[in-house]
């Protein structure tokens, strides 16, 4: 009894020191207000960095609380004397989805001479705009008042040594040489399990069915989530890739197209993956639960499923979960419409597809091939041609999953739906009811 009084005392202790630190986290006891950590990502590498600084700050005994600028308003930022801003760009230059809201909402006369700011950027310098959104957070920031509290850390891929000039200035506003040290899960070795060519014969590039297990029994994904993936020939520089399966499946399922380049090379990660590695190689990744492209608040409504190439895989695994979830008397309409080059050689996995058509999981298919002749080519034709269509679905309540090329698909699929909807989209956008996950 006593061993049993003495545990039941740990635990307690325990609860109570937990409940202490997350109240520290969002409420400060002597009234101030607590600084806000505010993120904007895209795959969700500046969300988690953003949860990492929160619970440094929170240990270090600095009330702090944590929003993503889906929900930021410009003009909040007036009232604050301290913010921090963790932001990622994507494309070329643009900024993540979930910050259109707040982009849009910039006021040429907000006065933010009260704030003093940090802000980390996110990028990667084989694009053009170098971490472009962040660039243009800060001189917006500056230009209407806002001082920062130490110059912009820009973030070159994962490059350590700029997260660790990030921690440092946490340890400064913290007033502590101390704060723990964190970083991201660790990469684990996985197992190439199998490899299958789909789509021989194609004008487009191969593209393979990749299957990797995990070494851990118990791998929890959802569905929308990414795989990161370490490549031998560039250490330092992971690939994100959407997951195809779901964790009942046993193994993490990739569409992964393999790259050429004009020289007749292929691309360092997607040559390694489909060509070199052999089956039983050992791969080193790491899941990224990507929230904003996972079914959230969207589980009880219809979906509209857009995508091309092996931006199926994503789409993919929100019907097969959407399947596993069937019980025969609540079921929602999904409507797929997917975009690759040839009938003949491009349709992955269509048996599935048959079958979910078969049983009414697939209230409406609609497969489009840009190097078959049809008057309506790509993607954003059909969906052009369907706007009634999508209105109605919409009206319903549908949300809208978008998954494959930034370039042309994407870019194209969302000018239809703002021709469509009008400033519905932003309003759709805003519900998270119309959600992207582009390369």
């Amino acid at each position: 009894m006593a061993a049993y009084g003495l545990l039941c005392l740990v635990v307690g202790l325990r609860s109570r020191a937990r409940r202490g630190a997350m109240q520290s986290c969002t409420q400060a006891v002597d009234g101030t207000t607590p600084l806000l950590v505010a993120h904007a990502s895209q795959t969700g590498t500046a969300e988690e960095l953003a949860a990492q600084t929160v619970r440094a700050l929170a240990t270090a005994g600095v009330p702090a609380t944590l929003q993503s600028f889906a929900q930021l308003e410009p003009s909040l930022l007036s009232s604050l004397s301290q913010a921090l801003f963790i932001v990622s760009t994507y494309g070329e230059g643009d900024a993540p989805d979930v910050a259109a809201h707040f982009v849009a909402s910039m006021d040429a006369s907000l006065d933010l001479s009260r704030l003093h700011y940090g802000l980390l950027a996110l990028g990667d310098r084989r694009y053009r705009s170098f971490c472009g959104f962040g660039r243009e957070l800060d001189t917006w920031l500056q230009s209407h008042g806002a001082r920062p509290l130490a110059p912009r850390i820009e973030v070159d891929g994962g490059d350590e040594a700029s997260l660790q000039r990030w921690r440092h200035n946490l340890s400064h506003i913290a007033g502590t040489a101390d704060l723990p040290d964190w970083q991201g899960a660790p990469f684990d070795s996985w197992t190439l399990r199998a490899r299958r060519h789909l789509n021989p014969g194609s004008l487009g590039g191969a593209v393979y069915h990749i299957e990797l297990a995990s070494p851990h029994p118990a791998c929890g994904w959802e569905a929308g989530d990414l795989l990161q993936l370490e490549v031998p020939a560039d250490p330092g520089r992971p690939r994100e890739y959407s997951i195809a399966s779901l964790p009942t499946d046993g193994v993490v399922q990739l569409l992964v197209r393999l790259e050429r380049h004009a020289d007749g090379s292929h691309g360092l990660a997607s040559g390694w993956l489909t060509q070199a590695a052999p089956e039983g190689a050992p791969v080193r990744a790491r899941l990224r639960a990507h929230s904003h492209f996972r079914i959230g608040h969207n589980r009880g409504r219809d979906l509209i499923l857009i995508g091309n190439g092996t931006g199926l895989a994503g789409l993919r695994s929100h019907l097969r979960q959407r399947a596993a979830q069937r019980d025969g008397a609540t079921t929602r309409r999904h409507w797929l419409i997917f975009g690759e080059r040839q009938a003949a050689h491009d349709v992955y996995y269509a048996d599935e597809l048959r079958q979910w058509q078969s049983d009414g999981l697939l209230t409406r298919l609609d497969l489009v091939y840009s190097r078959d002749g049809h008057t309506e080519r790509y993607v954003q034709d059909r969906l052009r041609a369907e706007s009634d269509r999508v209105r109605s679905w919409l009206d319903a309540g549908a949300a809208i999953y978008v998954c494959g090329s930034l370039q042309g698909m994407a870019a194209e699929v969302d000018a239809v739906l703002q021709q469509t909807l009008g400033a519905g989209l932003a309003e759709l956008q805003r519900q998270g009811r119309y959600r992207r996950d582009v390369y």
